[in-house]
């Protein structure tokens, strides 16, 4: 072979694994951009920069969900993305969020959680609630689902009920110190409120026994009032 007719041959080569390479490098960009969006969109979070994190999740998102549907890191792409919105107090757009997660995982307790705490700031106090229970119909055990439970029932005034959100948040986690404030005040809110009933109830029996008696009085006086009938003699 002439050295002329090898050296075009490897420039041929060449030039064709130049052009593979970036095709293969292009494909393997496209198929895991998803990942990589989702990775920096968690650092991102890790940092506290919300906004920044929410455009990433987003791209992730847009991008192809293939690799990153077959684990978990879609699921997380969701709650992370709705996570951030809470925090920069963008609640409508975390309830959209979630809604779009819940599609794909119906039955996702995080997911359930995120959408009655964003209810709970919006004050849909008993949506927010409605989303908690299904939260721990998914995971009994679901510690802040059951605080946030109870704290929306306390704003409800529904100082009982709270107190047994609380109380079971307790039971699931021993020793957490905001399941045991939460059932303290409301313990403390369900006494005062019982003690208050109580007073009003006093209060109603004796206006109604004044008046009971006030009528019996007057009746009788009224009674005593009537003028006797004159029986008219007889003709002799």
């Amino acid at each position: 072979m002439k050295i002329g007719h090898f050296i075009c041959i490897l420039a041929v080569a060449v030039l064709i694994i130049g052009f593979i390479q970036p095709a293969l490098a292009e494909g393997n960009e496209t198929t895991d951009a998803a990942t990589n969006y989702y990775t920096i969109g968690k650092n991102l979070l890790q940092m506290n920069e919300y906004e920044r994190a929410v455009a990433a999740f987003d791209q992730a998102l847009a991008s192809n969900t293939t690799m990153i549907r077959q684990t978990d890191a879609l699921l997380y792409t969701y709650q992370n993305k709705a996570y951030a919105l809470i925090q920069l107090t963008q609640y409508d757009d975390a309830i959209g969020t979630v809604d779009e997660g819940l599609e794909i995982y119906p039955e996702d307790p995080w997911l359930w959680n995120d959408k009655g705490y964003a209810l709970y700031k919006l004050g849909k106090n008993q949506d927010a609630v409605n989303a908690y229970d299904t939260a721990i119909s998914f995971d009994q055990n679901y510690t802040n689902a059951l605080i946030n439970k109870g704290q929306a029932l306390f704003q409800m005034g529904r100082y009982q009920d709270a107190a047994d959100a609380f109380a079971k948040a307790e039971a699931t986690d021993p020793g957490n110190s905001e399941a045991a404030a939460g059932l303290a005040q409301a313990k403390t809110a369900a006494g005062a409120a019982t003690q208050t009933m109580l007073i009003i109830l006093g209060g109603i029996l004796i206006v109604v026994a004044v008046g009971i008696v006030g009528y019996m009085k007057y009746y009788r006086q009224a009674e005593e009032r009537k003028p006797e009938k004159k029986t008219k003699g007889k003709k002799k």
